[in-house]
């Protein structure tokens, strides 16, 4: 055991023979004991000591996997009278070269119809073209104010620009 618990124990055991008694009539005794037995030797027979066998990972094969040539060509379209959605789309492919057009109803009435290309050697290009004639909804009046009467010249009685009372006005 260490040798400060050993003291605690000690100091504790100490105290407790020092403090008057809790039971009224009699004494009540406590009492450590405390001894110290070393642990016994442990003798083991020596283990042999092999190193693990070594596994080499083999070398990646590398195959060529044949690309095929990327070609597609779609087209889509939506018209929702309920909702107002109505837009389409289409684009081919045929290798690296990538066409198509897209377009949508905006909220003003007008149609957007974008255009567009990429290809490796000019990229992506896009040209965007508006049709139709915007519908703009009748704006209505301004509401009728009521005039107010004008605001004082000084805001109280008091000094300082909220008078005696401070800003929220309640003292």
């Amino acid at each position: 055991m260490d040798l400060k618990a050993v003291f605690c124990v000690a100091v504790l055991a100490a105290s407790a023979r020092a403090a008057p008694s809790p039971y009224p009539g009699g004494h009540a005794e406590s009492y450590v004991a405390i001894s110290h037995i070393a642990p016994a030797p442990i003798h083991a027979a020596p283990v042999p000591v092999h190193a693990p066998p070594v596994y080499y990972r083999p070398a990646p094969v590398l195959v060529h996997e044949p690309v095929a040539h990327p070609k597609y060509a779609y087209k889509y379209g939506v018209e929702d009278a309920h909702t107002g959605d109505y837009k389409d789309a289409k684009e081919e492919r045929d290798g690296g070269v990538v066409k198509g057009e897209y377009s949508l109803l905006q909220p003003d009435g007008t149609k957007r119809t974008v255009h567009y290309t990429a290809d490796p050697h000019n990229g992506f290009n896009a040209i965007v073209s508006y049709s139709g004639h915007a519908i703009h909804p009748p704006v209505a009046p301004p509401p009728k104010y009521v005039a107010l009467a004008p605001a004082p010249a000084h805001p109280g009685p008091g000094p300082g620009p909220y008078g005696p009372y401070g800003p929220y006005g309640y003292h």
